[in-house]
């Protein structure tokens, strides 16, 4: 909870640093990618402690040291004016040196795909809070003006950060010593469903064990180790695709359960889904095997509820979002799909966290506004529910 805390705003402040760059030479694209880059890092601290500083953040420079604490709505309602700022920066902006940006090269057009991308997969997250009125946004984007919102359209237009893989990767969400990446043995469910598909995607990230993948069982009761199964392939240290901030394929089931409540209707929501689905075993440079979109537990069924197809959806945006920082934790929360299996040897009553608790430092050095969040949001644990997660 403090490192992910500490970095994020240690990145804001380098990221603050390119706006008012930007600004002092009139450079519009250098200021969009950073309201882009700025409204990916917020969305991110919100929905991992809830309220935080954001209106006093970043301001050291300039005397506030104990920022005031600000709501999940109101941090939200400015990150959706900031990519709407950036994309209509990015309509006449032109590109910039490619060795300035090592995630698109430079090119402008990509970066306004990839912040209106950003864009949708936040509006989604907030859509079930019926005051911020999400879903007729999203209906604006991708039915009635999406002249004026272009969104990623491939796999090449997804927002990596590729490394070189000359050096072996260190991931600020594994940060794994090379023997440590041995140790971790995969889980049962997230074997099973690739088994289960013959996805091929099982072939670049886990290890054979005995002949097979396997793994172990959820959840299970302290002082009983199942046997040891997978763990994740020790290759996947230095691949470029873990560098993963979104991906085409995520966008893809985003439209897909959009469609399925109703809220576009440009492409049928079959349509969106099996796009995505293909797309996130392409971009691992794999090739679909032959029927998988027809087989059972892969198949779209217009027949199924919404409940049914939000499963569907979910358990493949699941795999979709391998390493992209801590979207599928998000995800969960926000629908609860998957269905996870619960052994009964969880803790906290078989709940998932709904929050990380803030840093212990905060309580000491910002001892005013941490106590007035608290007395706001509720409880600093892990079971008090974010703004967008309460009815």
């Amino acid at each position: 909870m403090d490192y992910l805390y500490r970095k994020w705003y240690i990145n804001l402040t380098n990221i603050n640093d390119v706006y008012k760059g930007g600004v002092e030479t009139n450079n519009t694209t250098f200021q969009a990618i950073a309201l882009i880059c700025r409204s990916w890092l917020f969305s991110m601290l919100t929905d991992t402690y809830g309220d935080v500083p954001f209106y006093d953040a970043n301001q050291g420079k300039e005397g506030t040291f104990t920022p005031k604490f600000d709501k999940q709505k109101d941090i939200y309602t400015e990150i959706f004016k900031q990519l709407e700022q950036a994309n209509t920066l990015l309509k006449t902006s032109p590109d910039v040196p490619s060795s300035s940006d090592p995630l698109y090269g430079g090119k402008a057009a990509s970066w306004r795909k990839f912040g209106n991308s950003l864009y949708l997969r936040l509006l989604l997250r907030l859509s079930g809070k019926a005051e911020m009125n999400t879903p007729v946004k999203i209906t604006e984007m991708i039915d009635t003006n999406p002249a004026n919102y272009p969104i990623m359209t491939s796999n090449a237009e997804s927002a990596i950060l590729r490394w070189s893989g000359t050096a072996p990767y260190v991931s600020p969400f594994a940060t794994w010593r090379p023997a440590d990446w041995y140790t971790p043995k995969l889980g049962g469910f997230f074997v099973d469903n690739l088994n289960e598909w013959s996805d091929p995607r099982i072939g670049r990230w886990a290890t054979v064990v005995d002949g097979e993948y396997a793994g172990i069982p959820s959840g299970y009761l302290p002082g009983q180790p199942p046997a040891a199964k997978s763990t994740l392939l020790t290759s996947l240290q230095i691949e470029p695709l873990l560098g993963n901030v979104m991906n085409y394929s995520e966008l893809q089931f985003a439209l897909a359960e959009a469609a399925a409540k109703g809220w576009v209707s440009s492409k049928p929501a079959q349509s969106y889904y099996e796009t995505g689905v293909t797309n996130a075993i392409t971009l691992w440079n794999l090739t679909v095997p032959t029927g998988y979109l027809g087989f059972a537990k892969v198949k779209w069924d217009d027949s199924y509820t919404l409940e049914q197809k939000m499963e569907l959806i979910h358990k493949q945006k699941y795999y979709a979002l391998f390493f992209t920082d801590l979207e599928q934790w998000f995800e969960y929360r926000r629908t609860g799909h998957p269905v996870l299996p619960k052994g009964s040897g969880l803790e906290n009553n078989g709940v998932m966290p709904a929050r990380l608790n803030y840093p212990v430092y905060i309580q000491n050095t910002n001892t005013i506004n941490y106590k007035a969040v608290v007395a706001e949001q509720g409880p600093d644990n892990i079971n008090t529910l974010v703004w967008w997660q309460r009815p």
